[in-house]
């Protein structure tokens, strides 16, 4: 058997669906951008965070204040 490719193994997914009764699955590459900027936008998120957490941090140590 040749490799399969998205579309074949969407075919069977689809097929496979069908049979059971439940939803299709996308078509490959519709959900591609919607990943992309899901993945974009979390690492931002995670940047933000860091830089937060190093200005926090760096705010503490030059207090001066001990327990």
């Amino acid at each position: 058997m040749k490799d399969m490719n998205a579309l074949h193994q969407h075919m069977i997914d689809s097929y496979r669906t069908t049979a059971h009764g439940t939803r299709i699955p996308p078509h490959p590459g519709t959900l591609d951008w919607q990943a992309t900027r899901e993945l974009v936008s979390q690492a931002a998120l995670t940047r933000r965070r860091k830089r937060s957490l190093r200005e926090r941090w760096a705010g503490r140590r030059g207090s001066g204040e001990r327990g």
